[in-house]
């Protein structure tokens, strides 16, 4: 890309997207294109191909998707099946059909099967069941990293996928009732904390293992492939390491300053018991995280309590 290049980032206000738009402006890319959800409706077909006829972005990068944790997940998967698919179709279809120079697709790490081999490695695809309480999303990903691969197969079309680990950083969603485990964890210590709860419930029994990736990094990497990776097959974005939900509750809790317990409700699902992405194709193609978790996590706070109202 150059440094004037035409660049959509689609969820340019996401956790996700918006970290990209600020590493593409620290790298110096001047020429960047964002639209809110009321300007361009990604799951309107006709507006979605308005939209890059008019506009002719060379680099899109799509990072927009509906997006939840196990609770909702679980509770409408229907949802989350049916309006991925929607963005996905309309904008993929849509880079190919106006020539777009080259697309980065994000997945997630939930298109691994539930009891995948680990650390997981990107053949591990496909290779058994997925995890029951987000499979609406796991296949709408899934679909999207194999439309991907198939227009390049058969158009030639400079597509490409990458899978990140679980994500936390500035702008996540921290709505108890749709968030991920970590902004879910900082908001619940946090309110703890302010209104002298004598303890805070957390979902499971805290056994499951799983990588938490910097936003920002991601956004990194993500920059770093769609300058230097041309390939058919995916690329897992991750660190490489692994932690337990109850040693990253206690890590927060720490962070937050919170002097109360942590209670485990075992009712609750633990979800999937342990997911961790193997990394070595990325860092053989030469780009590492930098930011550890608990200065993640730091970083984290800060932003939530600036943006807690």
């Amino acid at each position: 890309m150059d440094k004037n290049s035409k660049i959509y980032v689609a969820g340019h206000r996401g956790l996700v997207g918006s970290a990209i738009v600020r590493n593409l402006k620290q790298k110096g890319f001047t020429n960047i294109i964002g639209k809110t959800h009321l300007e361009l409706d990604l799951k309107n077909q006709a507006s979605v191909r308005k939209f890059f006829e008019e506009e002719e972005p060379e680099y899109v990068f799509l990072a927009a998707a509906h997006v939840g944790g196990i609770s909702a997940n679980n509770t409408c998967p229907a949802d989350f099946i049916y309006e991925n698919m929607e963005i996905q179709n309309n904008v993929i279809k849509a880079c190919h059909d106006f020539k777009v120079k080259k697309l980065l697709f994000l997945g997630s790490s939930c298109i691994y099967p539930k009891m995948c081999l680990q650390p997981i490695k990107e053949e591990y695809l496909l290779s058994g069941y997925l995890e029951e309480t987000n499979e609406g999303y796991a296949i709408a990903k899934i679909a999207g990293l194999k439309m991907c691969q198939f227009f390049k197969r058969q158009f030639d079309d400079n597509f490409i996928s990458c899978m990140p680990t679980n994500l936390y950083g500035p702008n996540d969603n921290f709505n108890l009732k749709t968030s991920h485990v970590m902004p879910a964890l900082i908001r619940k210590f946090h309110e703890a904390k302010i209104n002298n709860e004598p303890f805070v419930e957390i979902w499971g029994t805290g056994k499951p293992l799983r990588e938490f990736l910097y936003v920002d990094d991601m956004a990194d990497g993500c920059v770093f492939l769609m300058e230097n990776y041309d390939g058919e097959e995916h690329v897992n974005i991750g660190t490489g390491k692994e932690v337990t939900i109850r040693c990253l509750a206690e890590i927060i809790k720490d962070v937050v300053g919170y002097d109360g317990e942590i209670k485990f409700n075992i009712d609750k699902p633990d979800g999937t018991p342990r997911k961790l992405l193997d990394v070595s194709k990325l860092e053989g193609l030469g780009w590492k995280y930098k930011v550890n978790l608990e200065n993640g996590i730091i970083s984290n706070y800060q932003w939530f309590k600036e943006n807690y109202k």
